[in-house]
């Protein structure tokens, strides 16, 4: 057996060897195959950017599981997704051309969407295939096509004739740089400085606020009931300055007696504290925001001011009656949208939603195995602090339709049939009469959140609605996503099937840098892929993901991933050395009768080998497996 090897490891060359001769369809998946199958729920990552650090942690340990389960005997399918609809691409393509989603017609926008995902897909695929991940990629799902989401439509008119989607009017998030409605799951919360200001309404009435550009909006003032300071102001009716309103003073247990002044005013809306008395007392609705995050008309004289315009502005009108009496500085958390890292506002809209039954939910969940188990505790406190449906309906244009129209006639709803879909309802009509007779209808022109897409993914890639094969074995995802992506998922599934997506959910943490901080541009900390798999390959990188520990962050370290190229070169030093010795030698079958004790001795140590790091990766120590195998 004649073996010539460099001396030194070249991992760019042994690499590329191997990739030629691995084949996109090598990894194929056959739903009619004898073998056990194990299916697993792959992320389909938003195509918009490189496939980072984090996507790459994210990817080894998908692909450490689907090779070790293939040397096992199942069938395995290892699919590829691509979440391409919603914000995350408009705000990217916004940037890129400089304009807004209303400079242009509909039309254009979305192609300017399309061509925008394609390129940076193609891209992300280069560098998956350059990793070596075994993906079968005759599974890949695009969610921006008409083959998905023709899907995502069939799985709302579905959830709308079972009752589980409706349209109401409703205090919603929304966001005034995406001109857009968010789901709860979509608020991040950014600490900071600001200032609370301390504002007479009355002689014995000073409210302490952060937001004075909500005064306008106060609909009652509210003291805790037993703060015996204000005992006497319940049932007073207050005039609001800077208006001509007024509002009662009423007595609520939620109100805090050590912030500011232990008085507050209610406003439609500040937070969803504010949502939550609104509803409780039965208060009037004074919105004077509008969905592009101006003061209307309910606002007075502020009508057409921005929030950040309104707030000086009645700061300063404040101070000139006197009644701005004290200004601090505190600490606060203000909630942001995800995307922009705008703060977020609460105004009223119609807007459909999807019914949340949390204790199916929870009892769904409860049902799957979670890796590590305490991350069920974060699903689990999400949805028992839920006190609102999912808001699905975003004012965009890059998501999937709505498939609904609205009759001119008597207004009335009509949702799109099974066998019309995929629809586009700003282009196409229904394909019969309302029931009123009309045949006139307006389209809906808002569309689904992208959730929507990628919450039905287990259900995809098992062949829905004809399904094949259900629950899918695995859903390997990050801990950053279990309140939308696991929750959606799960929430969708039950609502759909009723039965759980995955056997288990195996969660990983998130990659920082080599300070320990979060990876961003300002910090400086950022490492792409392809910078360290041209230095020292993709063998490299992969040995440096799996040394961490599941459900865990990790510390991206330069020095891990040059000691797993030392020791590819050790490897590769035995190997070589090994091949010297037995280059004369010709395996038989009767060399195994006559072994020596040596020999023995070496076969029980690789069995008891190959059964230790079994045990790891069947439980998802790779590290463990990393170690012991060194």
């Amino acid at each position: 057996m004649e073996v010539s090897l460099e001396k030194e490891y070249n991992s760019q060359k042994v690499e590329e060897k191997w990739l030629n001769l691995w084949k996109d369809e090598m990894y194929y998946f056959d739903w009619n195959s004898k073998k056990p199958h194990y299916i697993i729920d792959t992320p389909p990552p938003y195509p918009t950017g490189s496939f980072h650090i984090g996507n790459t942690l994210n990817w080894c340990y998908i692909d450490f599981i689907a090779r070790h389960k293939r040397m096992k005997g199942f069938e395995v399918m290892f699919p590829q997704g691509w979440d391409c609809h919603g914000l995350p691409t408009e705000v990217k393509v916004e940037e890129k051309y400089g304009i807004s989603k209303n400079d242009v017609p509909r039309e254009k926008f979305r192609e300017l969407c399309v061509a925008f995902t394609e390129e940076n897909i193609e891209k992300m695929r280069e560098t998956m295939r350059r990793m070596g991940f075994s993906v079968d990629w005759s599974k890949e799902y695009i969610t921006m096509y008409p083959e998905y989401y023709s899907k995502t439509q069939l799985s709302f008119v579905r959830m709308y004739n079972k009752g589980l989607i409706y349209k109401s009017y409703h205090p919603v998030i929304h966001c005034p740089r995406c001109q857009t409605t968010i789901a709860l799951a979509e608020i991040e919360y950014k600490s900071g400085k600001t200032t609370l200001n301390y504002i007479k309404f009355d002689d014995d009435v000073v409210i302490a606020t952060t937001r004075p550009e909500l005064i306008p909006a106060c609909v009652a003032i509210a003291v805790h009931p037993s703060d015996s300071r204000y005992k006497h102001l319940v049932g007073r009716k207050v005039r609001i300055p800077t208006t001509e309103y007024e509002a009662e003073v009423i007595e609520d247990e939620e109100v805090d007696p050590e912030f500011g002044t232990g008085i507050v005013m209610i406003c439609t809306f500040g937070d969803r504290q504010d949502v939550k008395w609104w509803k409780k007392h039965d208060l009037e609705l004074r919105v004077i925001l509008d969905n592009n995050g101006l003061l209307n008309e309910k606002a007075g004289k502020y009508k057409g001011l921005t929030i950040k315009e309104a707030r000086e502005k009645i700061l300063e009108d404040l101070k000139a009656e006197g009644r701005l009496l004290k200004q601090e500085t505190i600490d606060h958390n203000v909630g942001v949208c995800w995307r922009c890292k705008t703060p977020i506002e609460i105004i009223v809209e119609e807007q459909w939603f999807v019914k949340v039954e949390r204790n199916k939910i929870l009892d769904a969940a409860r049902k799957i195995k979670w890796v590590p188990h305490h991350m069920l505790s974060r699903l689990e406190s999400w949805v028992e602090g839920m006190e609102w449906d999912w808001v699905v309906s975003r004012q965009r244009i890059f998501a999937t339709p709505i498939p609904a129209w609205y009759c001119k006639k008597c207004g009335k709803i009509k949702v799109a049939k099974e066998e019309w879909l995929p629809v586009d309802p700003t282009k196409d009509k229904p394909l019969e009469p309302c029931e009123c007779g009309s045949t006139e209808f307006v389209g809906e022109d808002d569309v689904l959140d992208t959730w929507m897409d990628s919450s039905i993914t287990s259900l995809i890639i098992s062949g829905w609605p004809n399904l094949k094969e259900y629950p899918t074995s695995l859903r390997p995802q990050g801990h950053d996503i279990i309140r939308t992506w696991a929750f959606y998922t799960i929430l969708r599934s039950i609502a759909l099937v009723n039965q759980i997506p995955w056997h288990e959910i195996v969660i990983n943490g998130m990659v920082l840098g080599e300070d320990g901080r979060k990876m961003s541009k300002s910090l400086g900390n950022i490492v792409q892929p392809d910078e360290v798999i041209e230095k020292y390959g993709a063998d490299a990188l992969r040995q440096w993901a799996a040394s961490g520990v599941v459900g865990s962050d990790v510390i991206f370290a330069w020095k891990e991933v040059i000691a797993a190229s030392r020791f590819q070169q050790k490897f590769w030093s035995i190997l070589r050395f090994t091949m010297l010795h037995i280059k004369d030698y010709e395996f038989n079958d009767e060399d195994i009768k006559h072994l020596r004790d040596a020999d023995r001795w070496i076969l029980s140590k690789l069995n008891k080998l190959i059964k230790e790091v079994d045990e790891h990766m069947e439980n998802y120590r790779f590290g463990d497996a990393l170690k012991a195998i060194r």
